[in-house]
């Protein structure tokens, strides 16, 4: 099997609008969480959310690719260049027959389909849709945009597995390399649904917190007073190379990619399995794909959604795979300052892993007020404030709506 590193990261999220803003973001624990802006929630019972504040697509892309995509599309061409930059990939020495794209998205170009659906309902005279409408919406157009945009003739599709669709992409991509059926891949999600459709969704289900008192410190994964997830949006690049394609090129690695896995619970259409069980499956077969020992692994990146079932499952499941040396691991959520950005959650959790690696600190889990007597009080979660510590090898968890489970794990390149 090939080696896969990982030579580039973009980053456009709630918290930072580049991969160095995103940094400071994770070290200083800040929240993203604020009213909503772009429709009138007055009538919702969930008035906030964590948003991408200040992105105009005609800041990084030209007027006719910016009014053909829909806002996940227009996250996921910003994302991609910035990771390009960074690897320092010149388009015109490589293969672009062995170079391919494999995005996630859990929803896809949601916000196209409302306008024109509201458009279609509303409209005087003779009622007509877009024609951009369905090549913006369908979920699979942010990686064919992605392969026109830089020519990436090889594999080249969407990974749609709600919450989990980035990660699998990722999981995906890097098997892509390691197969020998590509030298190079761009990899990762992005999702845009901080709309009315969505949020009114998400609130019927109870899914979606309701502290609309305090949205800064609503995302409270694992505190006692936990009550539900805050939506999110934004996009995570990640540039995956062959290790000697790297290599030869003097590229800098960032990490490595070493393993992933991918289980399912079946068990529920929402809810996890109560003992966690796929996610238990799921990390021990990314660290059997590693070929790895629990105790190699020093920080998990929990899916840690801030709901009650799920941090109690996935909490369940870290012990039963780690024993002992769960109480040596630092884990946190970095949902409690992104919000879930669903599809593309894995994407950008993937890179706050990489990041990690990289500087040696472990990302908080803000917003803990009060512990959760269901909880073992002895676990590391990273509480507050984030820890430095030496970070070798990163876990990743992301799960999805339908019981999908996958984990991803990163290490330094040795």
């Amino acid at each position: 099997m090939k080696r896969v590193v990982v030579t580039g990261i973009g980053a456009l999220t709630p918290i930072g609008n580049t991969v160095k803003a995103y940094l400071e973001g994770l070290q200083n624990g800040k929240s993203g969480a604020a009213p909503i802006t772009q429709f009138d929630a007055t009538n919702f019972k969930t008035k906030f959310a964590c948003e991408v504040k200040g992105f105009n697509p005609s800041d990084f892309l030209d007027r006719r690719e910016a009014r053909r995509s829909d806002r996940f599309t227009q996250f996921a061409l910003v994302s991609c260049q910035e990771a390009l930059d960074q690897s320092g990939l010149d388009l015109e020495k490589i293969n672009l027959d062995r170079a391919g794209v494999i995005w996630g998205s859990g929803i896809g170009g949601l916000k196209a389909l409302e306008d024109d659906i509201s458009a279609f309902a509303t409209g005087n005279g003779t009622p007509r849709y877009n024609p951009f409408m369905i090549p913006k919406m369908i979920s699979d157009i942010a990686a064919g945009m992605i392969s026109i945009k830089y020519g990436f003739r090889a594999v080249n599709y969407a990974t749609v597995s709600a919450c989990a669709s980035s990660s699998h992409a990722i999981s995906v991509a890097a098997d892509n390399i390691r197969l020998g059926r590509c030298d190079v891949m761009f990899t990762g999600g992005s999702e845009a649904v901080v709309l009315a459709t969505s949020v009114g969704g998400f609130s019927a289900m109870k899914a979606l917190s309701t502290r609309n008192d305090s949205p800064e410190t609503a995302s409270r994964p694992f505190d006692a007073e936990r009550d539900g997830f805050v939506l999110g949006e934004g996009t995570g690049a990640l540039i995956l190379e062959e290790y000697e394609h790297a290599k030869k090129r003097g590229a800098t690695i960032l990490a490595e990619v070493a393993g992933s896995g991918a289980t399912a619970d079946a068990h529920h259409i929402t809810a996890p399995h109560p003992e966690g069980l796929g996610a238990k499956n799921v990390m021990r077969m990314a660290l059997a794909d590693a070929k790895m020992n629990p105790e190699d692994i020093d920080y998990v990146n929990v899916h840690g959604t801030s709901t009650p079932l799920g941090d109690i499952a996935e909490t369940k499941a870290i012990q039963q795979v780690f024993g002992e040396h769960a109480y040596k691991l630092n884990i946190s959520s970095t949902k409690s300052m992104t919000g879930h950005l669903l599809g593309a959650a894995g994407a950008i959790e993937a890179i706050a892993g990489i990041l990690a690696i990289q500087h040696n600190f472990v990302p908080p889990t803000i917003n803990h007020f009060t512990d959760d007597p269901e909880l073992d009080a002895k676990l590391n979660f990273t509480f507050n404030n984030a820890q430095e510590r030496e970070v070798n090898a990163v876990l990743s968890n992301t799960f999805g709506f339908g019981g999908h489970n996958s984990s991803v794990i990163f290490k330094k390149i040795s």
